[in-house]
């Protein structure tokens, strides 16, 4: 059987899968395995609150029957059930999170990624995805205001003529200017994405008065 093409090609299968596990798997197991995986608490930071607090400013009637205030704990809960929705829905079928180092993905969605960015509650299980349908979304979060979210999610062809995201409208009470507990929820978590770098696009001229209001 192994002199033969078929079983090299049996053997030259298990190596190749052998030294895929060892290298994507057991190495960074191995080199992470003594970092701590960030809780959401840890996540939070005033990137994120800022946006959260502009979510209450857009939506204030919403944002007040389905979260309440702006606070540092209502964002907290918001992120987790932002993650659960996104997964829910499927988000991840047609984005992926991951900015690979080949094919210009850097001028395209950002700094490639780094291990360090998934050691955290968000990230767990980390979605990579293998198709881009849509974009990347790994630095999404500041690219876009939460009412361009908010009207994306609820139609997207008002935005994106072209999209063939589906709609979302049962994440609001009826229009795009009242997104639902769970609608907050996603924009929130949409915007937290790729918050902790330094390249955040929105908040480039923004001061630091301004991102601790």
């Amino acid at each position: 059987m192994f002199e033969s093409k078929a079983g090299i090609f049996f053997i030259a299968g298990v190596g190749f899968f052998a030294f895929a596990f060892l290298s994507n798997a057991a190495v960074p197991v191995a080199m992470y395995r003594d970092q701590p995986e960030k809780t959401v608490e840890e996540l939070v930071n005033p990137r994120i609150l800022y946006q959260f607090k502009e979510l209450s400013r857009r939506f204030p009637e919403a944002f007040e029957d389905h979260v309440g205030e702006a606070s540092e704990e209502n964002c907290v809960k918001a992120l987790r059930l932002g993650r659960q929705v996104y997964v829910g829905e499927g988000c991840w079928h047609c984005h992926s999170q991951f900015v690979r180092p080949v094919s210009n993905d850097s001028r395209r969605f950002g700094a490639v990624s780094e291990t360090w960015e998934y050691q955290n509650e968000l990230q767990r299980p980390v979605m990579f995805g293998t198709r881009r349908v849509g974009p990347d979304l790994t630095r999404e979060g500041g690219r876009r205001g939460s009412d361009w979210h908010a009207v994306h999610f609820f139609r997207p062809k008002i935005v994106s003529t072209d999209s063939p995201m589906p709609e979302y409208p049962w994440l609001f009470d009826g229009a795009p200017d009242k997104p639902n507990k769970r609608g907050i929820a996603l924009i929130t978590y949409i915007q937290w994405l790729g918050s902790w770098h330094d390249t955040y696009p929105y908040y480039e001229e923004l001061t630091e008065m301004q991102l601790n209001e």
